[in-house]
């Protein structure tokens, strides 16, 4: 996938690395934004929930799903 442009989103956060200084920093952010999108996944799943599309039995049956991409020889 090739980017000419970024949008204004992609630019923050561009721009909040470019500050950081040191590895703990660096982990620090990054530790954000792993909260920020496990917080919208567990707001999801909850919805999910609510609404039934997702239930036990449901969560049974993709227990086996296998949804990896096969490694080819190359």
């Amino acid at each position: 996938m090739q980017l000419s442009t970024m949008n204004k989103a992609q630019m923050k956060v561009l721009e909040s690395f470019a500050s950081v200084k040191s590895d703990d920093e660096l982990d620090g952010l990054m530790d954000v934004l792993k909260n920020y999108y496990a917080s919208l996944l567990d707001k999801e799943l909850e919805r999910l929930w609510d609404n039934g599309t997702l239930d036990q039995k449901r969560l049974d049956e993709l227990r086996n799903v296998h949804l990896r991409t096969p490694y080819r020889d190359l």
